[in-house]
């Protein structure tokens, strides 16, 4: 259960980091972070923190078994 929780946490936020990271690029309008360089640095690491945690995840089903 764990590492499912795991897994679905970091593609949540994997997701979250395109997106923030799209948004500060200018590439999805319509929101007060769109085109500040700040979401554009953030975003692509907080994706890469959301695949470190998801790859974790699955490391750890693997290991348990």
């Amino acid at each position: 259960m764990k590492s499912g929780l795991l897994i679905v946490v970091g593609t949540l936020i994997a997701v979250a980091g395109i997106v923030f990271g799209l948004q500060g690029l200018g590439y999805i309008g319509g929101s007060v972070m769109s085109g500040v360089t700040f979401w554009a640095v953030l975003g692509p690491l907080i994706a890469l923190t959301g695949i470190a945690l998801a790859v974790f995840g699955v490391r750890y089903r693997r290991s348990a078994r």
